[in-house]
């Protein structure tokens, strides 16, 4: 991590190009808060960097579901807050000022483990803050199961020994675990005790999530109406074959009160399917990066305890060694889901960041939903556009620079 008060170029403002105008910016900065946004010129004291030159700049991004990085595993049974720390202070390069570390379906004992990890990494990260103003970019806790469907397809690499009906008995013991960070739980609602188990959700300040389900449109309904509020990357945890209609993603994209997050990586979707969705659900729409330990790696040939013997592509393609067409996880940080949508041409360089930063911040119901206005507070990415793809240069929290590429000068 970087020295306090590192602020780019001149220790008061940050500037770039607006990631959705375009339009050289000047971030004014105070106690960590953007107190203004002007037109900012190089005579302005940019240094070495015109107004053609400057790099972009936009708010920092929000992953609501990592399930780890870089070699670093959230879900080992021996999960160590070392771990969760180092998984932290990685993802600033990937330009991420706030994530929900994802644990998913396992046996009770490694889920409680797992958790108490976090927050254990949480606890050290508040106090060193106290005394030193270091940051942190852990929000909450995305709790992906074990709550989900048992039929093959849907539950996706979940063990299906460890798949169960809701238990609010259980969820209580696990967020006591997790010292009340749980803030996001993903389940299926085809179980006849997910009603009122959404309804506590919800009740408790956790947002309910359906996802790695076969429910019916009427159990969806009843779902959205108890307080489920998002689809989990919606499109996958899926049958690989599926009725012409009904079935439970139309179903989905149709319920106006749920949210849909999507991994748009440009393997685990086809760009119809994300074009559809982004029409579908518009400002509802969200990206994911749904990251496993593997992504950031260099591509080769590993072993991992869930899919054995797995092959990462130059590209950034997980799948089992030997069998191409079968995905092994998602291997490329959010920001490349950005990049994707753009490059598509589903949507604009500004709307996919936002479905990236202040979109999940705005169901999440965080202050960075204010996006780069006056008030928000200073989380910020620096990045630069080479051949459709982002690059991050710098990232900041709350205005101090927690990140700096080599190369960005």
């Amino acid at each position: 991590m970087m020295e306090k008060d590192n602020i780019r170029f001149s220790g008061s403002f940050l500037a770039g190009r607006h990631y959705r105008t375009g339009e050289p910016i000047a971030l004014d900065i105070a106690g960590g808060i953007i107190v203004g946004c002007r037109s900012f010129a190089a005579a302005d004291g940019a240094g070495k960097y015109g107004e053609e030159t400057l790099p972009w700049i936009a708010p920092g991004l929000v992953d609501l579901q990592i399930n780890g990085y870089a070699g670093m595993d959230l879900n080992v049974p021996d999960l160590s807050e070392e771990e969760v720390l180092a998984l932290c202070d990685r993802l600033w390069a990937e330009g991420v000022t706030t994530f929900y570390p994802t644990i998913i379906t396992g046996a009770d004992e490694s889920i409680q483990r797992g958790l108490e990890a976090i927050d254990r990494a949480c606890r050290r990260l508040e106090r060193e803050g106290r005394d030193t103003g270091m940051m942190h970019n852990i929000a909450g806790i995305h709790l992906e199961g074990p709550f989900i469907s048992r039929e093959d397809g849907p539950r996706g690499a979940h063990d299906r020994i460890f798949v169960r009906a809701p238990d609010c008995d259980s969820l209580e013991e696990w967020q006591q675990a997790a010292g009340g960070r749980i803030r996001i739980l993903t389940l299926s609602p085809e179980w006849p005790e997910s009603e009122a188990f959404i309804i506590r959700c919800a009740d408790n300040g956790i947002v309910p999530a359906i996802g790695h389900t076969a429910a019916t449109a009427g159990q969806i309904g009843l779902a959205a109406a108890a307080g489920a509020r998002l689809s989990t990357h919606l499109g996958n945890g899926a049958h690989p074959v599926l009725p012409r209609h009904p079935h439970y993603i139309w179903d989905q994209l149709a319920e106006e009160r749920l949210w849909a997050s999507v991994i748009a990586d440009g393997f685990h979707l086809p760009d119809a399917f994300l074009k559809v969705a982004h029409k579908v659900k518009g400002e509802r729409l969200i990206l994911v990066s749904d990251a496993v330990s593997l992504a950031g790696m260099p591509p080769g040939v590993y072993e991992t305890p869930v899919g054995g013997n797995v092959t990462l592509t130059e590209q950034g393609r997980l799948h089992l060694t030997g069998q191409p067409a079968l995905l092994a996880g998602s291997a490329l940080p959010l920001a490349a889901g950005i990049g994707h949508m753009w490059s598509a041409g589903i949507c604009s360089l500004g709307e996919a960041w936002d479905m990236a930063s202040v979109r999940p911040s705005r169901l999440m119901n965080l202050p960075t939903s204010a996006g780069l206005t006056p008030g928000a507070p200073a989380d910020i990415a620096i990045f630069a556009l080479e051949q459709g793809k982002i690059r991050i240069l710098e990232t900041y929290k709350q205005g101090r620079l927690m990140y700096r590429h080599p190369d960005a000068g």
